[in-house]
């Protein structure tokens, strides 16, 4: 493996079709934190979102109508768990479980059921996410190479965190959506209708969820296998974790997440073993969780003896 300036800029573009899907799940989990929402059915979001992408991508041909399905998909399962939660009072953990661990076996059945096969479908028919080509950029030598090959939900999430940033902290009714998550109760006493602004946000968060699943499903390659996700909803929740709920923060431990991935990656054309390299991602999350935990256990005991 000889490492130049094209193989950094490979790797760079790697990272950033690596984020992209993640960025998305983990703005979703970041809206849900604002109206002070634990959605971790996040998981089930995005292989409901795959799964339907592919679905109307065989039946329709149409991109635009398999980013629409894709996105309801992810919004349906959302929403289903959104409704539990604020109206029945369900726990948040179990109905997001229950969410994950459904989708994943629905999507199983439904594969078998539509396409008659098990574990992976592909077909030549099937269209991929059109590639965004910039004009004089392509063509220069190494920002073209980190910029090739995406596609329009590879920007779609980027220019999300920036206007979800935008949203949250430059207008009214993100002050008010935040304002939910600060004090529920003083914000119900202003006026705020704050289980329909807690349902709207889960809801739009499965969108993206959706969103996210369509391109795993679409983006690099074209084709639905079983467990598509590989459990990215959860490195999603660690990454808002880390974010602190922030879009900007969010978009920055997503590109860490990202870059594991895309090493993992390139390492699997060296001499280590597959399943060294596919762990790459899964031993990051825990090893960035645990230096966040004790970071903020620092900071926390720190705060603590300032303020004595």
């Amino acid at each position: 493996m000889k490492i130049n300036t094209e193989f950094i800029a490979v790797l760079i573009n790697s990272t950033i079709r690596m984020t992209s899907p993640i960025l998305l799940a983990t703005l979703a989990a970041a809206l849900c934190s604002k109206v002070k929402l634990f959605n971790i059915a996040l998981e089930g979001a995005m292989i409901s979102g795959a799964f339907f992408s592919i679905l109307a991508n065989d039946y329709t041909g149409s991109v635009w109508v398999s980013i629409l399905a894709g996105s309801l998909g992810g919004l349906a399962v959302c929403a289903i768990v959104g409704l539990l939660v604020i109206q029945f009072n369900a726990s948040e953990v179990v109905a997001g479980l229950i969410a994950n661990t459904l989708m994943t076996a629905s999507t199983t059945y439904l594969l078998y059921l539509f396409f008659n096969t098990k574990g992976v479908y592909t077909s030549l028919d099937l269209v991929d996410l059109p590639k965004v080509s910039l004009p004089l950029i392509n063509r220069l030598p190494i920002l073209g190479t980190i910029l090739s090959n995406l596609t329009i939900l590879d920007y779609f999430a980027y220019f999300s965190a920036v206007g979800i940033y935008i949203f949250l902290y430059k207008t009214i009714v993100g002050f008010r959506l935040r304002a939910v998550g600060i004090n529920k109760e003083a914000a119900k006493s202003l006026g705020t209708p704050v289980n329909r602004y807690q349902f709207l946000t889960i809801s739009l968060s499965g969108l993206l969820c959706g969103l996210g699943g369509c391109l795993l499903s679409m983006g690099t390659v074209t084709l639905f296998i079983e467990g598509i996700t590989s459990g990215r909803g959860y490195i999603a929740l660690a990454a808002n974790a880390v974010g602190q709920s922030h879009p900007l923060g969010v978009l920055l431990s997503c590109a860490f997440f990202g870059a594991t991935q895309a090493l993992g990656n390139v390492l699997q054309n060296t001499d280590l073993k597959t399943q060294i390299t596919s762990s790459i991602p899964y031993l990051s999350t825990i090893l960035v969780l645990i230096v966040y935990s004790i970071y903020m256990k620092w900071k926390n005991n720190r705060t603590r003896n300032v303020g004595n």
